[in-house]
């Protein structure tokens, strides 16, 4: 009896930590590993398991949303990041390593801009309240600012601050890149205004190497973050890495993975 006491007990810890170490793989399994050692991380999961559980079973898991009523070649899914409460990806379905694929400058290449924007739903319904538009961003980042070499726009709450300078300058900005630009925690990024309501009639991707000098040849050293302004409209905001300021262009770093928004305003 001496014995069988402690047993039960180490017994019944061995046990607990199996089964959390098994829900941690698990949980690795599904999730995007943003900071992960494996840059294809968001790759395995899109291609190797939302893509075929959709075909097969019709269900995204684990993603929140396939859409492939263009086919693989111009779909995306929906995908909630492990950062954060309320962070979503926007990634295609198609191999596209990033801002810097020629893909996306196709001739008709999918937007996955006017994708993303819908995907704010989801980002919604995690912060369970309805936010105002200029509550939202979407962002990607630079080669240099990212962790995954599979496209993905990050869809999220933006900062406070950002949103209160938005607010403030937003009608100010012009309606196509000019050498203005605007700082924040001393990344420079050049800044525009978008008078539209959403985004299915415009690609940033091509905005930005069409209208920014020498974008198109180093496209992989920028970084775009979108932010809605009210009533409508967005601002759009692009940055470049800069060695000698230590700037890996990650605009993300404008966003709110903990959406502060969703709790301090008004309701």
């Amino acid at each position: 009896m001496p014995i069988a006491t402690p047993f039960r007990v180490v017994r019944r810890h061995v046990i607990v930590m199996v089964a959390c170490a098994v829900l941690a793989g698990a949980a690795s399994a599904v999730l995007p590993l943003t900071a992960a050692a494996d840059p294809d991380a968001l790759w395995k999961i899109v291609h190797g398991q939302c893509v075929p559980d959709q075909l097969r079973h019709h269900r995204p898991a684990p993603c929140t949303l396939v859409s492939l009523h263009r086919g693989v070649a111009r779909g995306h899914v929906v995908l909630k990041d492990r950062t954060g409460a309320t962070q979503f990806l926007l990634i295609p379905t198609a191999r596209v390593t990033g801002i810097e694929s020629p893909a996306l400058l196709a001739p008709h290449a999918p937007n996955y801009w006017a994708a993303a924007w819908e995907a704010r739903r989801y980002v919604l319904q995690r912060a369970q309240r309805t936010l105002p538009r200029d509550a939202l961003s979407l962002a990607i980042n630079s080669t240099q600012g990212r962790t995954q070499n599979q496209l993905h726009i990050h869809v999220d709450c933006v900062r406070p601050d950002v949103r209160d300078y938005l607010a403030a300058h937003g009608a100010e900005l012009p309606t196509q890149w000019t050498d203005r630009t605007v700082q924040f925690d001393g990344r420079r990024y050049w800044a525009m205004r978008l008078d539209a309501a959403d985004l299915r009639d415009v690609d940033l991707f091509h905005l930005l190497a069409r209208q920014i000098p020498g974008a198109r040849t180093d496209m992989g050293d920028w970084t775009l973050v979108v932010v809605g302004l009210a009533p409508t409209g967005f601002a759009v905001l692009a940055g470049h890495v800069d060695p000698a300021t230590g700037d890996r262009a990650s605009g993300e770093e404008l966003q709110d993975h903990g959406c502060a928004l969703a709790r301090t305003l008004p309701r």
